[in-house]
């Protein structure tokens, strides 16, 4: 046997047992910059051509066979490294792969179920209707004349005018238009809620061009002002989860209301901050009053044998009173950080008996 088959048999049978360090150090031993097989290449360019042609297919054949076995060995031992670890890797596919993403419920919606829970157990339904309406749902029929501020181009979202059409087209700008609707269509006694979006063009830490509504509506026999006036206290009592809840009712104007009265809830301040409840300073939380005798009329309805009451006021701004926040805009700029931080899990569902601030 030769030299060079000597050499190939000793590197074949070490690689072949070679593990990763070690099938590396071989082949920097035997192909290396300084490596036996380099230095042999090296030699053949010190030959003359008979013995290049003679020596080169033997060198060139040593330096292919032990690249191959290098190359053979080092993807089994790839191989068989992979395999170790994904037996060693077990993943159970019953279970989910990380957690879920954690949703969560708007103070929003969470406040608006409160109110409905609340009024519910007070006897009144939930009531709604379409939010592009026309001037006469909006306006007219809850006796707001044509020449009244509330019906400027300033403060509302008019649509086109159309040829033809009987009344011009709008974005609501409160849901009283849903009163009118449900006084129309069904017979008293009448006790609904009317929450949903409304739209007005202002916007500032207080107002935004869209904001939530809920409006309340009592067409009954014999109704009067302390109806309004327990239904108000007993609501907001609940709402705000106290017992010392005061109000103060003062005269006020609204066109479909008479007499009209605003509805201011007492605070106290702790931290600095207002708390609902107490009697050391005045809010404003409601618009309130009794239904017109005009807005009876024009719905169908007999103002000398039906009388009632209506309510209204911001669902954004109860959230804002209850759970402490300070800027309206923020409701609405889709910050997952504020939601994580105001949103209320998705079973914290309100009710009377539970809790509605759950």
């Amino acid at each position: 046997m030769t030299d060079l088959e000597q050499q190939k048999a000793d590197l074949l049978g070490a690689i072949a047992n070679a593990d990763a360090d070690a099938l590396e150090a071989i082949r920097v031993s035997a192909l290396g910059k300084s490596g036996t097989i380099t230095a042999l290449l090296k030699t053949l360019g010190g030959m003359s051509p008979e013995e290049r042609q003679d020596k080169a297919p033997a060198i060139q054949g040593l330096r292919a066979a032990v690249a191959d076995a290098i190359a053979d060995r080092k993807a089994a031992l790839d191989g068989a490294a992979l395999e170790a670890k994904l037996a060693s890797e077990k993943l159970d596919m019953t279970l989910p792969v990380a957690a879920a993403a954690p949703g969560s419920v708007h103070p929003v919606s969470q406040v608006m179920d409160e109110l409905a829970e609340i009024f519910a157990d007070l006897g009144f339904a939930v009531a709604t209707g379409p939010e592009i309406e026309d001037d006469w749902h909006n306006f007219s029929a809850l006796n707001i004349p044509e020449t009244h501020p509330a019906r400027a181009m300033h403060d509302t979202f008019y649509f086109p005018v159309v040829e033809g059409e009987e009344h011009r087209m709008l974005l609501r700008t409160h849901t009283s238009p849903v009163q009118i609707r449900t006084m129309t269509k069904a017979k008293p006694p009448i006790r609904i809620i009317a929450p949903g979006r409304v739209y007005r063009s202002d916007s500032d830490a207080t107002h935004t061009p869209m904001f939530h509504q809920i409006e309340g509506l009592v067409i009954d026999k014999g109704i009067h002002l302390g109806h309004l006036r327990w239904t108000l206290e007993t609501f907001l009592k609940a709402f705000f989860e106290r017992e010392d809840i005061v109000l103060r009712l003062r005269p006020s104007y609204f066109p479909f209301t008479e007499p009209s009265v605003e509805v201011d809830v007492g605070y106290s301040i702790e931290k600095g901050r207002r708390v609902i409840g107490g009697s050391e300073g005045w809010m404003e939380v409601l618009g309130s009053g009794m239904v017109h005798p005009k807005v009876i009329a024009a719905c169908g309805l007999d103002p000398a044998e039906y009388q009632g009451f209506a309510f209204g006021t911001g669902v954004d701004r109860l959230a804002m009173l209850k759970y402490g926040m300070d800027d309206l805009r923020a409701f609405f700029d889709g910050d997952l950080r504020w939601l994580r931080h105001y949103g209320f899990r998705a079973l914290d569902v309100p009710t009377l008996s539970g809790g509605v601030g759950a």
